[in-house]
């Protein structure tokens, strides 16, 4: 019942603000009985898709899903796309960022971490990584925020972006990713992206997470 429910919700047919039918109505639509309702609209309230209202019933929730265009850089605007610094450091290459890179396992990368908002909501955090001998000395090293974003500083070092390939994935939320994206009890969208210049030089791997209950990811691409 409660992916039925669900389903409908992020297909639209149960707009934002619609009340849900009485207790009685869905004991009949799905042939069960009264609890196995009511532990279905608890499980759907948790993930943030239901709300109650105190007297009055069961609501879709207001905010419907953001849908966000798959790019590499967002450029702010007032009211669209910000950016927050949240860490930029040094550590040794997690294996698949490593293996995607092209470079010795455990060997040293820069990684910048931040927080993307859309109209003052987080929306994801990411954690870029660049090869050290690559990153180094430039602007992807500082502790500030990058007018033009990474791309700009790749493309001045010669390494324009041509391409990126994403994996796709979900997996449960870690503590930091709930407490930065302030995510009820559902699952993450998880993106693997590989950035690539040219002959195929990969030049910066990037971890994408965002709360899979009110995010979808558009992609455009050529027939």
């Amino acid at each position: 019942m409660a992916a039925e429910v669900r389903a409908r919700i992020m297909a639209g047919d149960l707009v934002a603000g619609t009340q849900l039918p009485s207790t009685a109505h869905l004991v009949t639509e799905f042939g069960v009985s009264n609890t196995t309702v009511q532990k279905a609209l608890a499980v759907l309230k948790a993930e943030g898709y239901l709300t109650s209202r105190q007297g009055k019933g069961v609501f879709v929730r207001e905010r419907q899903p953001f849908r966000v265009e798959v790019g590499a850089y967002f450029e702010p605007t007032p009211g669209g796309y910000s950016y927050e610094l949240l860490e930029v450091t040094e550590l040794p290459a997690p294996n698949d960022v490593a293996e995607a890179l092209n470079i010795g396992a455990g060997d040293r990368v820069l990684v910048r971490r931040r927080l993307l908002r859309h109209a003052g909501r987080p929306v994801e955090v990411e954690w870029s990584y660049y090869p050290l001998e690559l990153a180094a000395g430039t602007e992807l090293a500082g502790s500030q925020r990058i007018p033009g974003g990474a791309p700009r500083v790749l493309a001045d070092l010669g390494y324009d972006l041509q391409h990126f390939v994403d994996a796709v994935s979900a997996r449960m939320p870690t503590n930091e990713e709930i407490d930065l994206l302030a995510l009820p009890d559902v699952p993450v969208i998880r993106q693997f992206r590989v950035a690539y210049s040219h002959d195929d030089r990969p030049v910066e791997v990037s971890v994408l997470v965002k709360g899979s209950h009110l995010y979808e990811l558009v992609y455009r691409l050529p027939a």
